[in-house]
This record gives structure tokens, sequence and C-alpha cells, in this order.
């Protein structure tokens, strides 16, 4: 049965109410729980941790690198010359950021849920990356991330005590797979560190919910490649911070994290291949800014 152009407009103007609808309950149900959740420890420490990773200043090296952005900008040259590369730039984001969500936030929910993975994640995430740019990022920042851990967050967090047994464990058993994997990285060369597998394990160990990890490791992405295109001036700074806090990025950020949720690492995969083209050919750059 054939569509009309009215039936079809119809269609659509009902799944943007419904999807309004479902967003307007969503804020319902937030507000709701954050009237019946009252300050504990727990949250406290949660909350703090948060804090902490979302920190700009966090010494992960992702300052050094566009993520693509300076590679993709000089192969998209505006016309006229003259004209403002900010559509592109809002298009490479939407993409940087499927791109992430489908190759390896999968791994930071499995790290996350399954501590003792730690290395077999690790081990999978170094052979489904092809792009060696890509590669060489990620196992930087995850050693950043790593070192971070030994040397500032490991002798506040190894014995911070919590009221819930069953989570002092789990804890425990996160800490002990860390401290194993970051003993045997000193003295293999089979083990990499890439930054996903690790976000996933040391945010459990920091107390941090699930969700909360997923959608800070999406948002400091998005932050990451808005402050590579402020560096790059294709934006300013006041417009770096109302991209970061629009509606949209929330929505997409959400999104993605809702549409991975369930994602196992055996799916996980590069949903936009020209990605690789584009961070790959960044070192053949003949000047860049950034770091390959």
């Amino acid at each position: 049965m054939s569509i009309t152009s009215g039936d079809e407009q119809s269609l659509k103007d009902e799944i943007a109410d419904l999807e309004r609808r479902l967003r307007d309950a969503k804020v319902r149900l937030y507000q709701n729980d954050s009237i019946t959740v009252s300050p504990t420890p727990a949250n406290d420490t949660a909350l703090h941790a948060f804090l902490l990773l979302s920190d700009s200043a966090l010494p992960l090296g992702s300052f050094a690198f566009s993520s693509g952005l300076e590679s993709y900008l000089a192969h998209h040259k505006p016309s006229p010359p003259s004209a403002s590369q900010l559509p592109a730039f809002h298009t490479f984001l939407r993409l940087s950021l499927s791109t992430l969500a489908n190759t390896a936030l999968p791994y930071v929910l499995a790290s996350y849920r399954n501590p003792e993975g730690i290395e077999i994640l690790d081990n999978d995430f170094d052979a489904s990356t092809p792009c060696t740019v890509a590669r060489r990022a990620s196992i930087a920042q995850g050693r950043a991330l790593l070192a971070v851990w030994d040397r500032s967050f490991k002798s506040q967090y190894s014995s911070t005590p919590t009221s819930d047994g069953t989570r002092n464990a789990h804890t425990a058993v996160a800490i002990e797979h860390l401290n194993s994997f970051s003993t045997s990285l000193r003295t293999s060369f089979d083990l990499n560190a890439h930054l996903a597998p690790l976000w996933g394990l040391i945010t459990n160990i920091l107390s941090l919910a699930l969700h909360d990890s997923a959608y800070l490791f999406l948002f400091s992405h998005a932050r990451t490649v808005i402050s590579a295109a402020v560096r790059a001036s294709v934006i300013g700074p006041y417009q770096a911070q109302a991209v970061l806090a629009s509606v949209e990025l929330q929505d997409r950020i959400r999104g993605l994290v809702e549409e991975g949720w369930e994602k196992k690492v055996e799916d996980a995969g590069q949903s936009v291949p020209v990605m690789d083209l584009w961070v790959g050919r960044h070192e053949k750059l003949y000047s860049r800014i950034f770091n390959s």
C-alpha cells in the first residue's frame, strides 16, 4: 500500500509528538527520582568521582588529539574558501559520536559489568581497531588513565569503605583485576591498555553508576572534539559552551547510550567506515597542530 505525502507528514508529526512525550516523561521520572533519593555518603562518593573524571584538567592527554577533526576539515574545504567550517564541524561531531558509541562503548559496558575480563576485552578491542592512528590514541589515553589510577586514585579508593558488603567484595575483585592488569602491562607485550575497557573498569571501582559512566565517556569525547574545534579556530569558546550545553547534544548522547545498552562486544563495529580514512590520514597532513 502506497503512502501519500499527506499521510507521510502525518506519520512524521505523530512520531515527533511521541518522542516529545517520551522526553517529557523521562524528565518527570528523573525529577521524581531526585526528590526521593536522599543524600548519602555513597551518593556523595559517586558524585565526587564523577566530578573528578569530568574535570578537563584530568591528565588523559586528550587535548593532544583532535579525534580526526583536523584531518576531516582538511579534506572538506569550504566553498568559497572564506565560508565557515561550522557546518562541517557539526557533521563531524555527530558522526564521531556515532563511531565511538558503536566501536568503544560496548567495551566500556562489558568491562564495567565483568571486571575479570579486562585482559580479553583489551586484546579484542585492539584486534578490532584497524586504524593505526585511532589505535595509537586509544592506547596513549588508556595508559594515561591507568597512570592517573596508580598515582592519584589508587591510594584513595582502594580502601574506601561502603555500607554494602556485596559492593565491597565486588569492588575488591575489580581492584584486584586492575592491579593485576597494571602489573602485567609492565612485563608483557600482549597487553595494550586501551581507553574504553579501562574506563569501564575504573569507573566501576570509583562507584559511578553504569549509565553515568557510559554518558560521561561519550560526553568527554564530545568535549574533546569541541575543544579541538576551538583550537583550530572553527568556533569560539562561547559557541563551544553553547554546543556542550545544547539539548541536541544531550539527546544525542542519551540516545546513543540507550541504543548501545544491550550491545555485546561481538556486535561492536565501525558505523561510519570513512571515519577510519579521515582519522588515518591525519598523519599524512603536510602540517598539523594535533598529534596523530
